[in-house]
């Protein structure tokens, strides 16, 4: 079998989802997870993960739907000036990128900003991704692998999900099936450029679709398909409580299902269970210039 990364994103997202990311490490089914900066429990997540060092723990970074690090008036292209924080959704800020209007230099910028943010804080990042995958995009990537790189950061996620992961997300709506199956175009762009920025990454990243439907039985159905490599399981999981009713998610009842549904991982003890820190660095390169 295969080696896997099971990580959770949004750790700092509320005291309940950083409870169940605590509990699910120490039970043996979660190797990984991505930190937010700027959250409202981020404080208690970052004693959790110093007092973890078995965690491994990466920067989840945010562009869109969330607060800034920096002021901004040195980000006016990632935020909206009616509210001064990010564009709150990616309806907002696909267009903007597209047709050039956000600045690459303030997109590195920020996530520079997020990422020295947690290590100044004592926490040695093991890797970076991005809030809602926007990283997938090449002139983002291209931006945050750079901020990365000057951290010392080596590990990226792969955001494109393979196909034999797509024809096994049994319970997945057909419409982000179909735009995550239309979004893989852009994997080989992506490839390039993490080569070209000298990181390490993963052969894809499983239950990208997934988002908010994984359960038991499915995760069941993607682990027995895993094929040989280094995969990335992306998962969700907290408590749906109070702090959670406070926050703008479409992930309530889900983090519940997912959190019980990971214990399915003690089902396949030949998957070798790993973290970001265990993937081999590249050559250093020379960067590049553009965005």
């Amino acid at each position: 079998m295969g080696r896997l990364i099971v990580n959770a994103d949004d750790f700092g997202l509320t005291a309940g989802v950083n409870r169940a990311i605590a509990e699910l490490h120490s039970t043996g089914v979660l190797t990984s997870t991505s930190l937010m900066a700027c959250a409202g429990a981020t404080g208690e997540a970052v004693e959790l993960a110093r007092a973890t060092p078995t965690l491994g723990v990466g920067c989840h970074v945010v562009l869109v739907d969330g607060e800034p690090m920096l002021p901004p008036g040195q980000i006016p292209s990632l935020v909206d000036p009616r509210t001064n924080s990010l564009h709150s959704t990616l309806a907002a800020f696909l267009p903007r990128l597209f047709a050039g209007r956000i600045r690459c230099g303030e997109i590195e910028a920020e996530t520079r900003a997020q990422i020295e943010c947690l290590q100044k804080k004592g926490l040695r990042l093991t890797h970076i991704d991005t809030h809602k995958h926007l990283h997938m995009f090449p002139s983002v990537l291209r931006s945050v692998l750079r901020a990365a790189r000057a951290c010392g950061i080596r590990a990226v996620r792969n955001p494109f999900e393979p196909s034999w992961a797509l024809r096994t997300a049994i319970g997945a709506p057909w419409l982000r099936l179909a735009q995550v199956s239309a979004l893989r175009w852009l994997e080989p762009v992506c490839r390039r450029v993490i080569a070209e920025e000298g990181f390490s990454t993963t052969d894809g990243t499983v239950a990208i679709a997934g988002t908010g439907t994984l359960d038991a039985a499915t995760l069941r159905c993607l682990l027995k398909q895993m094929p040989a490599g280094t995969w990335e399981l992306v998962t969700h999981p907290g408590y749906n409580d109070a702090d959670l009713a406070g926050v703008r998610t479409r992930l309530r009842a889900s983090r519940e299902v997912e959190r019980q549904a990971l214990a399915a991982l003690k089902e396949f003890p030949t998957i070798s269970l790993v973290s970001f820190g265990d993937l081999r660095s590249p050559p250093i390169s020379e960067p590049r210039s553009g965005c």
